[in-house]
């Protein structure tokens, strides 16, 4: 597909098929388009809301440009938001998945620098001293010895260094944070993912109904990409769709301001060892332990959400938590 022919498509207000949608993201990645091209396609792409085909189509594209890895193998969990929902909280899905992964249930963290945050993932790993890698025996490593790894986003998906610069420029969410989450190169098979509107997260549900079994996909009426408990937040799930609050999972509704990540990395990492460290807030500790529980049950079917809250709420109360940190810091 030429740069016209898909400029003029987008602009007119018209979806991509699946297959067309799987040309145009192999073309970006390839370095098909010059900088001002790919800028033109990444605005015209996030300037409304993709449809089930594209999504699909710039998934397999993707997936099929980044590196391999025998993390496939592996019964795991990624568990991340797909970002840009400019509330600048701390890095909840990251400390939850911490306690996930304490809670004897394995994590492959699929992550990357913030863009419309101060911190995103990556940010606050790399300043704790985690050693990014492609290297698979590092990373089956320490999944096999702590139930938790990371994979850098621009390290295994090489394709998008030719956009990642204007991603950076742009500040704000594009096309790419509606599909990070769902282009971990481990392929896991259970997922927790939050998004930020509504209308997203069906996208995600239809699509995650095809392709896994155990899924969740979270979003908070008042826009967080995660179970934020300022208010009510809906659930999809292999179970079906539900609204909920925060009572129903024996929390009290918290505010805006009690997820406030900082104005920097260092912020960032400061509130991540104090709530791994279990000297948070009540807020902070109920929201990583809400986002946690909510994990765990895609591995416990069996069990009742309070019982897997429960669960998350012990990995971090007993310290397993912060050890299973240092641990992991301690091996870089």
């Amino acid at each position: 597909m030429t740069f016209k022919t898909a400029i003029n498509i987008l602009l007119d207000g018209h979806h991509l098929d699946r297959e067309e949608a799987y040309g145009l993201m192999r073309q970006l990645g390839e370095g098909a388009f010059d900088e001002i091209q790919n800028t033109a396609l990444i605005i015209a792409l996030s300037n409304r809301d993709p449809s089930l085909d594209e999504i699909m189509g710039f998934r397999d594209a993707l997936l099929d440009l980044s590196i391999s890895t025998p993390l496939t193998a592996y019964t795991s969990i990624d568990m991340c938001g797909t970002g840009g929902d400019e509330k600048n909280t701390f890095n909840i899905s990251t400390i939850a998945s911490f306690i996930v992964a304490a809670a004897g249930y394995p994590v492959v963290k699929h992550g990357n620098y913030g863009v419309s945050s101060v911190s995103g993932s990556s940010n606050v790993m790399e300043h704790l001293g985690y050693r990014f890698s492609t290297d698979a025996s590092k990373t089956e490593r320490e999944l096999n010895q702590f139930n938790i790894c990371f994979l850098h986003a621009p390290l295994f998906h090489p394709a998008l260094k030719n956009v990642s610069g204007i991603r950076k420029q742009l500040g704000f969410k594009t096309i790419f944070n509606t599909l990070g989450p769902l282009v971990n190169p481990a392929r896991p098979k259970k997922q927790l993912v939050g998004v930020y509107n509504l209308k997203i997260a069906r996208l995600y549900h239809y699509l995650l109904q095809q392709s896994m079994q155990e899924y969740v996909v979270v979003h908070t009426v008042d826009g967080y990409d995660e179970i934020s408990l300022t208010g009510d937040f809906q659930i999809l799930s292999f179970q079906g769709e539900k609204l909920l609050s925060p009572a129903d999972l024996g929390m009290g509704t918290i505010r805006d301001e009690d997820l406030f990540g900082g104005h920097s990395v260092e912020d960032a990492a400061s509130i991540f060892k104090r709530v791994i460290d279990h000297k948070g807030t009540q807020a902070q500790t109920n929201v990583v332990i809400a986002n946690a529980g909510v994990a765990i049950q895609c591995f416990e079917k069996n069990k009742t959400l309070t019982d897997c809250i429960a669960i998350a709420r012990e990995a971090l109360a007993n310290g397993n938590t912060a050890t299973l940190l240092q641990k992991l810091m301690n091996h870089q």
